[in-house]
């Protein structure tokens, strides 16, 4: 039950009264945002609003097998090489612990696994092969290829549909399930305050690929996937206090001065259940491996903006709905 003296409680933050604030700092996040996407779709054959890694596009990957240690800046040589020999996105990188191609005898097994992906190839024996083979070579000791995996251009667009899809599945299912739980206008921000959300990292992305060539695998959709049930988490436990205290207290008090303090009531909870997770994020970014790191700079950027938006966003667009339904 809400506390009928909740407003004698000084709040932390007034959200209503810096209102044109909040929503300024929404656009000059987003705007940016959305040219760089609208700049893509225009610019890139596929009209995607990112760059698309090989998981979606087709590729071919190639596994080499080195007996001595492999450094950060002969993996950049590697990555340069191909890049200056017509190799089209190249991404290497090393794979630690070699036991994954069941070697038995551990005097035997390599020392480093040199992963390299690169744009569709076709014939995995044929001669971009040795040319890939042979730039290797000029940058490591010993390299000696141990696995080849190739994927068509008409699978990786099937599994970028289904990618989709399930985005936008997700899209509606929370809607649904929101206008269900409260009402259609709290459904309708909920849906703004996503969208908010999935703007900004995927226009975050299809910058970085503008000025720093970054490609998107299909990790990233789940990391988009995974904000957005966090950012709607977070977007309810607002709402359902701001219902809370609406419920027993709108007769006595503004919608204004109802959603200060329920977003009050709520921003130990949001920052504190934020920061714990970014502290695991930041972690996993600094030391985990090179394959999840884009994974990883997604959820932090989406867990930051979640956070702010279900505090700043949200709340100030239901305020100025409430206000507005009393108006009229």
């Amino acid at each position: 039950m809400a506390n009928p003296d909740l407003m004698k409680h000084k709040n932390i933050i007034d959200v209503v009264k810096y209102r044109p604030l909040w929503l300024s700092i929404s656009a000059i996040l987003l705007i940016p945002c959305i040219i760089a996407i609208i700049y893509l779709m225009c610019t890139q054959p596929n009209h995607a609003p990112v760059k698309l890694g090989i998981d979606y596009t087709g590729g071919t990957i190639l596994q080499y097998s080195t007996p001595s240690d492999v450094t950060v800046n002969e993996i950049e040589q590697i990555r340069q090489k191909l890049a200056d020999a017509g190799f089209q996105t190249p991404v290497a990188q090393v794979i630690k612990n070699s036991s994954s191609l069941n070697n038995t005898d551990e005097t035997d097994a390599p020392k480093n696994i040199i992963s390299i992906k690169t744009s569709f190839l076709g014939d995995t024996k044929g001669a971009e092969i040795d040319r890939a083979t042979n730039i290797v070579s000029e940058v490591v000791e010993s390299p000696s290829l141990v696995q080849t995996n190739s994927i068509g251009p008409s699978l990786g667009f099937e599994l970028l549909k289904n990618s989709l899809v399930a985005l936008c599945l997700a899209f509606v299912a929370i809607v649904v399930y929101i206008s269900f739980r409260f009402q259609s206008d709290y459904a309708l921000i909920t849906f703004l305050t996503l969208l908010h959300d999935a703007i900004f990292v995927i226009g975050f992305f299809a910058i970085m690929g503008i000025f720093f060539d970054l490609h998107i695998d299909s990790l990233f959709i789940t990391a988009v996937l995974t904000v957005i049930g966090f950012s709607v988490h977070d977007t309810i436990v607002v709402f359902d206090r701001i219902r809370e205290n609406n419920r027993f207290l709108a007769k006595k008090y503004t919608s204004d001065e109802i959603v200060n303090a329920s977003v009050n009531q709520t921003l130990a909870r949001s920052l504190n259940t934020s920061l714990t997770t970014l502290i695991t994020l930041l972690a996993l970014y600094l030391f985990g491996g090179a394959t999840t790191k884009d994974f990883v700079l997604a959820m932090i950027l989406g867990i930051i903006v979640g956070t702010y938006s279900s505090i700043f966003f949200a709340s100030v667009l239901l305020a100025w709905d409430k206000e507005h339904v009393k108006a009229d």
